[in-house]
């Protein structure tokens, strides 16, 4: 089967779909600068993301850990929302305002930037830069500071570690131990709920938008496949032609997403 890439001939499934998800990736904030620290360019200072972005790497050397962290939350509050999340908030607020409502539309998220922020009806999996969880009462709050602690201050333009003792690095205001990125790590399991959350969302799903995502880090790789067995169709959006779909629209997220959902 080959893929079209007709807008009206998407836009006829799109209006008579009732269960409208999206699985979104790095692709869509790349358009707004945001580094994906994947294959080539995945560089902080020497390190590889991967080699940090692990529970051992904490252990390890926390201050260095939340030194690449607060470089990335700091780069994330320079950045705007493009036009690609702006498309999605657009069109949640299209299918809010129908009476009756008879659409759903949920976006699951792969990314921890929180460009998505504005959207109502939304599942990150792998967490946000902009929550932080305690690593000794498990408490979760949301934390937009800048700097999110006084001792990294300026560590996002140096190229050196700074190491930083850990009494000074994000503490707990409920017990005073350290604070840790709420993101889910690499040889870190997804959060039960959140899955069984998407599970939902995807078993009633009849039209799959894949926005700026390779499709090839599991679970998330899966959830294509899935819908399709259950009859429903896929549509993908990125700058590279990723896999099997009904319809394809490669290019920016930015113009093919909003050309698409017309909003």
């Amino acid at each position: 089967m080959s893929a079209s890439s007709s807008y009206e001939a998407f836009q006829q499934i799109l209006k008579s779909a009732k269960h409208i998800a999206t699985i979104c990736g790095a692709g869509l904030s790349a358009e707004s600068g945001i580094p994906t620290f994947r294959g080539e360019g995945g560089f902080w200072r020497t390190f590889e993301a991967t080699e940090l972005a692990t529970p051992s790497a904490f252990k390890a050397n926390p201050s260095r850990v939340w030194e690449f962290y607060h470089y990335r939350r700091e780069l994330v509050l320079k950045k705007q929302a493009n036009n690609a999340h702006k498309a999605l908030v657009n069109f949640e607020n299209k299918v809010l305002s129908q009476t009756p409502q008879n659409q759903t539309f949920t976006v699951i998220t792969q990314n921890v930037d929180g460009l998505s922020s504005n959207l109502k009806n939304i599942i990150e999996m792998h967490g946000s830069l902009f929550r932080t969880r305690c690593t000794k009462c498990g408490d979760i709050e949301k934390n937009n500071d800048s700097p999110i602690c006084e001792a990294l201050k300026g560590t996002e333009d140096s190229n050196f570690d700074t190491n930083i003792p850990i009494e000074k690095l994000p503490s707990c205001t409920n017990c005073e131990g350290l604070l840790r990125p709420d993101v889910v790590w690499f040889n870190e399991k997804l959060d039960q709920n959140i899955l069984s959350k998407i599970h939902e969302e995807l078993d009633r799903c009849d039209l799959l938008l894949v926005i700026g995502t390779s499709g090839t880090v599991y679970p998330a790789a899966g959830y294509s496949n899935y819908v399709k067995l259950r009859g429903g169709k896929i549509a993908i959006f990125n700058i590279e032609d990723t896999g099997d779909a009904d319809f394809k629209f490669i290019g920016p997220c930015g113009e093919t997403l909003s050309k698409a959902l017309e909003v």
